[in-house]
């Protein structure tokens, strides 16, 4: 008998708000979550915005003792894992440990870490490196923190896929119920990547935007794009069994029904000129959710506002469902609202799928006031829209080629 993935529990820290319905409130409102850097002085760098987090209380998810020996991925990563337990409904004294496991992405782990204890070395000696510097920075640590907080006993581990990450965790925790490896998963992505090494590395690849103007530098699709905006937060569901949730009395907010993942194998930046990975991956997602001429879709774009993404990302939605279907898609780009969560993007755009196949509404790109001519798909510019969808597509596109789908329907 085939078992089902279904999702019965959602958390998240972003920039648009660190609760699920603080956050999507935002999202169909159009509010944009980019502002001038605080992290750190940005003065002398050429870019100055960021999709940060704000207002987020960590004391509500982890102790102080423990928010200091965690970099702040591991501690979004948390609070939107806590968040996504409570919501669940799951008491781990009822269930079997074993049976529960946890995949959480990252793109880069502890970055801010890694940067504040390499500058303590080099300034004031080896001797002087925190013990907690190791811990605080590998990328497991996320998934290890939220099995030993919730006694998770089943496999726990992270999904390193770049911009890919928060998808391919999600994607193969599906995986993992369907093949009865688990009763329940704690999946998602993690990223705290606001800092200066970071920012230097992206704009001396020049793909970061330059605008100083919030409302101007996360651009996805229009034809004035420079750049990604870099973001930070976490997004977690809790994924179960179909029957599992069904004989606790779980509410269920959707099916993960489809997953591809593929790589491009074509450079370590840049993808593929004909979108042969990206085109693949959503093929194989939509070939699993059983998708038929007549469903209605909705796809949450990758969507970044560089060059060549949003050129290639059109054309694998053309690709993967036809011209005819792909110009009767909805399509959006909340990055356009929080900017490029890195590792944790597909988590966070997870979400929003599952919250537009809940209300019928359809989050907007904002700030999309002069498509590009290339881009010629209907990317729900600037306002909601309401939609009665059956199928909701996530695609993430990360650095090294890394292309995952996610399919999600209503139950």
């Amino acid at each position: 008998m085939s078992r089902r993935c279904v999702i019965t529990g959602m958390g998240v820290v972003s920039p648009l708000g660190s609760t699920v319905d603080s956050m999507w409130e935002n999202a169909k409102n159009g509010v944009c979550g980019i502002d001038n850097i605080t992290k750190f002085d940005a003065t002398d760098f050429k870019v100055k915005v960021a999709g940060e987090v704000r207002n987020f209380d960590a004391e509500k998810y982890m102790t102080k003792k423990d928010i200091k020996r965690n970099d702040p991925f591991a501690v979004y990563a948390m609070g939107a894992a806590v968040q996504a337990m409570d919501d669940s409904g799951i008491d781990m004294e009822k269930e079997d440990a074993s049976r529960v496991g946890v995949i959480f992405g990252s793109g880069v782990g502890g970055l801010g870490t890694m940067q504040q204890q390499v500058t303590r070395m080099n300034e004031k000696g080896a001797s002087r490196v925190s013990p907690m510097f190791i811990p605080m920075t590998i990328g497991n640590m996320a998934a290890g923190m939220i099995a030993i907080r919730h006694d998770c006993r089943g496999s726990a581990m992270p999904a390193v896929t770049a911009c890919a990450s928060g998808s391919n965790a999600i994607g193969e925790a599906m995986r993992m119920i369907r093949h009865g490896y688990a009763d329940a998963v704690i999946a998602g992505g993690a990223e705290a990547s606001i800092t200066k090494s970071a920012v230097a590395g992206f704009i001396n690849m020049q793909a970061l935007s330059t605008s100083d103007n919030p409302d101007e530098a996360s651009l996805p699709f229009d034809r004035r794009r420079g750049g990604f905006v870099i973001g930070e937060g976490a997004a977690a569901l809790v994924l179960e069994e179909y029957e599992h949730a069904i004989n606790r009395g779980a509410k269920i907010y959707g099916e993960v029904c489809g997953y591809g993942s593929t790589c491009d194998a074509y450079h370590i930046t840049a993808p593929h000129p004909q979108a042969r990975g990206g085109t693949q991956a959503m093929k194989e997602a939509m070939k699993e959710a059983g998708y038929v001429d007549s469903d209605k879709v909705y796809i949450n774009a990758h969507g970044t506002g560089t060059h060549m993404n949003d050129l290639v990302e059109t054309m694998a939605v053309k690709n993967a469902l036809g011209d005819e279907a792909a110009a009767e898609a909805y399509i959006s780009s909340t990055k356009s609202m929080t900017g490029h969560l890195l590792g944790a993007a597909g988590a966070v755009e997870a979400l929003a799928c599952i919250m537009a196949l809940n209300e019928g509404i359809i989050p907007p790109t904002i700030n999309l006031l002069e498509q590009d001519d290339e881009c010629d798909l209907n990317y729900v510019p600037n306002k909601a829209v309401k939609a009665d969808i059956t199928l909701a597509l996530s695609n993430s596109l990360g650095f090294g080629g890394h292309n995952a789908c996610l399919a999600f329907r209503k139950v």
